[in-house]
């Protein structure tokens, strides 16, 4: 393989700083463990960011390094895979696999599109049922392909309308991307923010209380988004033109039915799915863990007799890559965590910040962030121990941190290559879509409205729900 300048630029700089960094006279106050621990970390980053090795490669090479060099234990590397965060991401999965086979997915878009009257109001009902799909399928790209099959529906009845569909193909990723927020399952890296902040500050967020903080602003971003997309690439003609999609026409174009009496798998489902969600949004009254939860849910849709989609079949679907990326990075947290490497990285940072000024930069940092780390979960990784530690430093509340980063690190629009929905819905064979331009266009006008609203909630909305910004 050979290595761009880029890349040859980037390898050189870490290792620079790796032989600065195990050189015992250099940076007093730095432990052992701590300089061995900074300097993988070092090296991971750059190699996410400079190399096409795939991450979850480079993930298990880092954990590898910090359990030989005795930095954490074969216990830590290993436990991580039984944490109870994977295992709500799998049942997860199984469950999600079952909605798909099923078509419930199908039916309930056709249901909220159907009833479009107007471009606008298309647009909207569009977006509050791919807020919804949060509840059902972990991860964005899973959404995405689920989604997908829908989109095509639409562009083939809106054929005559090109800008429309164009308009449609950029809405349907933007609002996955920033809906995912509404969930602890929407994405990966939720799940190691959540375990940063456990290793590193005992407090633990539940699947109620991130839907408490998550969903209103998954609600507010993903509309604003809608207008934004819509804004961007229509025209006033486009706008005002009227629009009837009926059930029947969106039938012609889905292999599931979509109209007409349910299938007994459909309702089976649906049943499912609804007493899961109900359950873990009442976590509080009955105690019953989020990922048990899950449990019972996918071992009833792969049940024989009850389910919608065969066990194996199903965790064919589930991400394996995913999981180990998390268990490798989660351990990773606890290296930085443990070994003080995190407190050092950032004991060099202004502490007399104002609180609404440290969340600020916070949040540009992790909106940017994707123009360097493509893969989300990555970027909380290496962001989210180290805005903890920092908050912890800054007097901030370290919860209202992290959420606040891993909710900005959820706009990845810029480029085609930013996210995996972007790039799914960018390249579709005989669909008419967007175009690295209509990108940059929106992105422009979005980055800052998005960044604008999570700092807006982190001030304003989360400290009435229970997370103030000062500790």
């Amino acid at each position: 393989m050979t290595l761009t300048l880029r890349q040859t630029i980037l390898l050189c700089l870490a290792l620079s700083l790796c032989a600065l960094l195990v050189v015992p006279g250099n940076f007093p106050g730095l432990s052992g463990d701590a300089r061995l621990t900074l300097a993988v970390f070092a090296l991971a980053t750059c190699a996410w960011i400079g190399t096409p090795i795939d991450d979850t490669y480079i993930a298990l090479g880092a954990g590898l390094a910090l359990t030989a060099t005795g930095v954490i234990s074969s216990d830590t590397l290993f436990g991580t895979l039984g944490d109870e965060t994977v295992w709500l991401l799998i049942c997860a999965f199984v469950l999600a696999a079952a909605v798909a086979r099923s078509g419930l997915a199908g039916r309930a878009a056709a249901f909220l599109v159907s009833g479009a009257r107007s471009v606008r109001q298309l647009t909207h009902l569009t977006t509050a049922a791919l807020v919804v799909t949060a509840f059902a399928v972990p991860a964005t790209s899973g959404r995405a392909a689920l989604a997908l099959p829908v989109f095509l529906a639409l562009a083939k009845v809106l054929a005559d309308r090109k800008r429309l569909v164009v308009m449609l193909a950029l809405l349907f990723p933007t609002v996955i991307l920033l809906s995912a927020v509404a969930t602890l399952i929407g994405a990966g890296a939720h799940l190691i923010t959540v375990s940063v902040l456990w290793e590193s500050t005992g407090e633990r967020i539940g699947f109620t209380q991130w839907l408490l903080l998550g969903l209103p602003l998954a609600i507010a971003s993903s509309h604003l988004a809608a207008e934004a997309v819509l804004w961007t690439t229509t025209r006033r003609a486009d706008r005002e033109g009227p629009v009837h999609i009926t059930a029947e026409q969106i039938q012609e174009h889905s292999d599931h039915p979509v109209t007409g009496p349910w299938e007994p798998a459909e309702t089976r489902c649906a049943l499912l799915l609804a007493t899961v969600v109900a359950l873990w949004c009442s976590e509080p009254l009955h105690q019953v863990p989020p990922a048990v939860v899950a449990l019972i849910g996918a071992v009833v849709a792969s049940s024989p007799a009850l389910g919608t989609v065969r066990l194996k079949d199903a965790l064919k679907t589930v991400p394996w890559s995913l999981l180990l990326f998390m268990a490798a990075t989660m351990a990773m947290g606890v290296a930085l965590a443990d070994s003080g490497a995190a407190k050092w990285l950032v004991s060099g940072l202004p502490v007399d910040l104002p609180p609404g000024l440290f969340l600020a930069a916070v949040i540009a940092i992790s909106t940017a962030a994707h123009l360097v780390l493509q893969s989300r979960s990555a970027r909380s990784s290496v962001l989210v121990p180290l805005v903890v530690a920092a908050a912890v430093g800054a007097g901030v509340n370290p919860v209202a941190a992290a959420l606040a980063s891993t909710a900005a690190a959820g706009f990845c629009h810029t480029l085609p290559a930013s996210a995996k929905p972007v790039t799914l819905f960018a390249e579709i064979p005989g669909t008419p879509t967007y175009t690295p331009r209509d990108l940059l266009r929106l992105s422009a006008v979005l980055a800052p409205l998005t960044a604008a609203l999570v700092l807006l909630f982190a001030l304003a909305v989360w400290p009435l729900l229970g997370v103030p910004v000062v500790r």
